[in-house]
């Protein structure tokens, strides 16, 4: 069996990415590198693929992604992370936003394919109906979801994060810090990551005997998250934390309680999850479960190159885990990280 430029990172100790950036003298890589990785290939015997690379680098080297919202922060940072990563094999991305409508989604992805570009990442607008057409564009080209995944997707890539542990890291965190009562305001079950925060905030309050407030569900938008901060106020018992689905709505959430006169957080705690540039800018600073944006971006192209260099490779699932980032609006500290992520196994059943 021909040795694979996957083999020749493996026996070196180093990411695709950079294996490849050794051997085509491309990008930063420090000299011992270089010579470690070319030595490891010599050793090997591997042949550099002509054709694959030809078809890669050609001036049609072009890598589609679709994201439901390029304006959430979140996914700027993530295009950004892997304009970085695809440069490394000398493609470029082409950016598709589906706003997050089905319609959008599919003329975007059928338009990509048309293009006959390398492969496609997608971050899909719903997890049941977005289906469909994922399947039938992932048989002609090589495709990977990023963090957000549609319904019995086993033949399917997917990379992102173990939204039930950054979620739980969240919880123990506040109820740390004193909160016994909890809301949780949210996305609806359209995405999997709405289902997944969602869920997992049920039952890690329940484990760790918090109470639960009625939630609180829309879409991930600044604005949603002013709306509910004046729901919340109309209850008769504001909780003492409140879970927000992402940082977006957090920033609404925080915007929306000073403005009718709470104090973030001796009235009310507030956490995020994605840990944005948002976590930084507002004030007080937010608590947050950090995604690890460059290493989902340096997966998922790792694994859509392989997809791409053999049409038989099968599809992964990789979850990676967030790491909580405390900032002043759930206490006393400055914005600062704790319990590093890990990657977890591949090809686990996903909720």
């Amino acid at each position: 069996m021909a040795v694979s430029l996957q083999d020749v990172a493996d026996a070196a100790g180093v990411s695709i990415a950079t294996a490849s950036r050794a051997l085509g003298s491309k990008g930063r890589v420090s000299e011992a590198t270089m010579r470690l990785v070319r030595e490891t290939a010599d050793r090997l015997g591997y042949q550099v693929n002509v054709l694959g690379k030809a078809l890669r680098e050609g001036s049609d080297g072009v890598v589609g992604i679709v994201v439901p919202m390029v304006s959430n922060p979140f996914y700027a940072s993530l295009v950004h992370e892997f304009e970085d990563q695809l440069a490394a094999f000398n493609l470029k991305l082409l950016i598709a936003d589906s706003h997050g409508e089905l319609d959008r989604e599919i003329e975007r992805l059928e338009a990509l394919a048309s293009r006959r570009v390398k492969g496609i990442f997608v971050v899909p607008a719903y997890f049941d109906r977005s289906r469909p057409t994922i399947v039938d564009v992932a048989q002609r080209l090589p495709v990977v979801q990023v963090d957000r995944r549609v319904e019995d997707d086993a033949d399917l890539s997917f990379v992102g994060v173990d939204n039930a542990a950054g979620i739980d890291q969240v919880l123990r965190h506040v109820s740390g810090q004193g909160a016994e009562t909890v809301a949780f305001v949210g996305a609806d079950n359209r995405t999997s990551v709405g289902r997944e925060r969602r869920q997992a905030f049920a039952a890690s309050a329940k484990r760790l005997g918090l109470t639960v407030q009625k939630p609180v569900i829309d879409r991930y938008l600044f604005e949603f998250g002013l709306s509910a901060a004046s729901q919340l106020m109309r209850r008769s018992k504001l909780p003492d934390a409140v879970i927000a689905g992402d940082d977006l709505i957090a920033t609404g959430l925080l915007a929306g309680f000073v403005r009718q006169g709470r104090s973030v957080p001796e009235d009310v705690m507030i956490t995020g999850f994605d840990g944005t540039i948002l976590a930084d800018i507002c004030s007080p600073t937010l608590t947050t479960a950090q995604q690890p944006m460059a290493k989902i971006a340096e997966v998922a192209v790792n694994q859509l190159m392989r997809q791409i260099d053999d049409a038989t490779a099968a599809g992964s699932h990789t979850r990676l885990r967030t790491t909580l980032r405390q900032g002043g609006s759930t206490g006393r500290q400055p914005l600062a990280e704790a319990s590093h992520g890990v990657t977890s196994g591949s090809r686990q059943p996903r909720g």
